[in-house]
């Protein structure tokens, strides 16, 4: 039977990244007060999970907007990752929604698992608009924190060097 967490609210939300440039492991971590969640994801995903934020975002001040709205929160956000980091499982997908009733933002990490697997394990973030704001900037920071980028191919250049195929007269 699959198991499902919920942080709701979730005290705490970060995406982060351990290990040297090239050899990250990517983490999604959750608290709702000493109860601490990590759950390991793809730089892909972090990457479309603070675009996905915004857009959502976006789309709510849109429907709602900040003048309507409760004055905004105030928070301090430590983005930092909580030790120790132990993840619970790789994310196969999120999905995102939002509670007009409580004006928070769900973020539910499903469980990578075979397709003959019907119920994965679930954790469901529940937060404010403010981690949402907070969140965004830092995943794009976290994410561009990586290798440099070849300017002729776009690929990651390795500490040991970079063979570019657009270099060689063999690539279009």
């Amino acid at each position: 039977m699959a198991r499902h967490i919920e942080l709701n609210p979730a005290t705490h939300i970060t995406v982060n990244a351990v290990g040297p440039p090239g050899q990250r492991t990517f983490y999604l971590q959750g608290s709702k007060g000493a109860d601490t969640v990590s759950v390991t994801i793809e730089k892909q995903q972090a990457a479309i999970l603070a675009n996905s934020f915004d857009t959502l975002l976006s789309e709510l001040a849109r429907r709602n907007p900040p003048e309507t709205r409760e004055p905004k929160e105030q928070i301090l956000t430590d983005l930092r990752l909580r030790e120790p980091v132990q993840s619970l499982f790789r994310v196969g997908r999120m999905e995102m929604g939002y509670s007009e009733a409580d004006d928070r933002v769900v973020l539910v990490a499903y469980e990578l698992v075979d397709e003959d697997v019907e119920d994965p394990n679930a954790v469901s973030f529940w937060i404010s608009r403010s981690q949402v704001e907070a969140l965004i900037p830092h995943i794009g920071e976290v994410v561009q924190a990586g290798r440099p980028l070849c300017g002729n191919c776009g690929q990651p250049i390795d500490p040991e060097g970079h063979f570019c195929p657009k270099r060689n007269g063999h690539a279009g």
